[in-house]
């Protein structure tokens, strides 16, 4: 991706669309969950002078690239180093109890991807790190040397969806054996080498599930996920909404599930009113996952795989 490229927010004109009527009122506050280069943030704090944001997120280097970008709009950003399943205590020490709009922009950002010493790219050789937080945490190089076979086939085939898990695991194993991995350069020409030759023609890159099946693990990702999203829903204000951008299909099924759960009834059937407390807790503002068109696909690559899910907090009625 070109240096142009990262700084294109995507869907960015849908956001502004969904988000309107959320901070249309003086005085709202919105969480941007996963902040990045702040180009969500940055149209939404033009668009709404009277918005103040609170910006999470978990690698340092985002929040310091971030804070250049928003600077123009003051002390209505507050900047939070946190995982986004921490955002009710962030709230709570900010003296919050709800805000008016979430932002999540889910998965590993363009400026992660970009820099060669992160690890996220298998394009290029690098340290095999991809921690967002490279302050803390296990590397990719600790799974891959440490984590027994069954359990590396294990996270192949639930995160990267690979269906030679078993057989590259063996593969990992075996390899560490003679010496530890520490570089992706090593990885890659394991995972060419040992996924058959009809699949690298027609399934694309053969690292780039195993790749994906990594990050996942190093970062907590999908746990993470699942215990936000009912924690963000928690702190959303009546009328307030919420916008989930997903860039896979693991992670765009967890947030679906998270929504549908709450959007449904839990009066029993067969009752003709429906019971005080037992409502629907949200709406969902999207039919189904919404894409990207064509032509933002073609200015902006990194658009192709999003799906976007969005949901109000139904006002609370007597």
């Amino acid at each position: 991706m070109t240096e142009s490229a990262e700084h294109v927010p995507v869907l960015l004109d849908r956001i502004l669309e969904l988000f309107a009527p959320a901070l249309a009122a003086p005085d709202t506050v919105l969480v941007d969950a996963t902040v990045g280069l702040g180009g969500h943030s940055d149209a939404l704090l033009a668009a709404h002078p009277q918005l103040r944001l609170i910006a999470l997120d978990r690698d340092p280097a985002a929040l310091e690239r971030s804070a250049e970008r928003l600077a123009r709009h003051g002390d209505r950003v507050r900047f939070v180093h946190a995982v986004y399943d921490e955002l009710p205590d962030v709230l709570a020490e900010l003296g919050l109890s709800t805000v008016d709009g979430l932002l999540f922009d889910l998965g590993v950002s363009s400026m992660q991807l970009d820099r060669t010493e992160r690890g996220f790219s298998y394009s290029r050789d690098a340290p095999l790190d991809m921690r967002m937080d490279p302050t803390t945490g296990r590397t990719a190089a600790d799974v891959l040397n440490t984590y027994p076979a069954a359990e590396l086939a294990r996270i192949l085939r639930e995160y990267g969806e690979e269906r030679f898990a078993g057989r590259i695991a063996k593969t990992i194993v075996a390899e560490r054996e003679r010496e530890p991995f520490d570089r992706s350069e090593r990885l890659v020409k394991l995972l060419y080498d040992t996924v058959p030759a009809p699949s690298r023609r027609t399934g694309g890159h053969p690292a780039k599930r195993t790749f994906q099946a990594l990050r996942i693990e190093v970062n907590g990702e999908l746990e993470t996920l699942r215990a936000a999203m009912p924690a963000a829903l928690s702190v959303l204000a009546p009328g307030g909404r919420i916008v989930v951008e997903s860039y896979q299909s693991l992670e765009d099924r967890m947030v679906k599930r998270a929504f549908v759960e709450l959007a449904k009834s839990r009066t029993p059937e067969d009752l003709p009113v429906e019971l005080p407390g037992h409502g629907p807790e949200i709406r969902l503002l999207t039919r189904g996952a919404e894409k990207a068109s064509e032509s933002e696909i073609e200015q902006n690559p990194r658009a192709a795989s999003v799906r976007l899910r969005a949901a109000e907090r139904i006002r609370e009625t007597t």
